[in-house]
């Protein structure tokens, strides 16, 4: 049947959900006591800059745990690069929407869930002070911690 997997599992079905995610929230969990120190705080990125490099640009440097962070979302399956169409058909434009969202979200959402994740990620490859956004507005903790508790709820 096109709409099983191998376990006979249905697709996109709770059970389904839940084992596609549990293991790579699993992984994230380890952050949440990070996440929850720097909120609302702007230590987890510097400039980089000296009078050695006067006529260069200064870049970011990050906090060692967040890009840790940042290599360990990349090894999930959340990242998904058309995270734009989770903004689209949800209807998120800005940081207010995005927690909004996370809070009222469900399990059938988590797939929305990894869309806003993957928007930070994703777009802290070019934008330098993403990553950073993430941690300080809170997104990274509670998108983690409302996917802990919809992973818990449901296993």
């Amino acid at each position: 049947m096109a709409n099983e997997n191998n376990d006979n599992v249905h697709e996109n079905s709770i059970e389904d959900l839940v084992a596609r995610y549990k293991d790579d929230v699993e992984l994230l969990t380890k952050y949440l006591g990070y996440f929850e120190l720097h909120l609302n705080k702007d230590d987890t990125q510097q400039k980089y800059n000296s009078s050695d490099l006067a006529h260069s640009m200064p870049f970011p440097v990050y906090d060692s745990e967040l890009m840790n962070f940042v290599r360990d979302c990349e090894s999930t399956k959340m990242i998904d690069r058309n995270y734009v169409y989770v903004y689209t058909r949800v209807g998120i434009t800005n940081l207010k929407d995005e927690l909004e969202f996370i809070d009222s979200a469900e399990i059938r959402d988590i797939a929305d869930l990894a869309g806003i994740l993957s928007k930070y990620i994703i777009e802290g490859r070019t934008k330098g002070v993403v990553w950073s956004e993430g941690v300080k507005n809170g997104v990274y903790y509670k998108l983690i911690s409302k996917m802990q508790e919809l992973i818990k709820k449901w296993s």
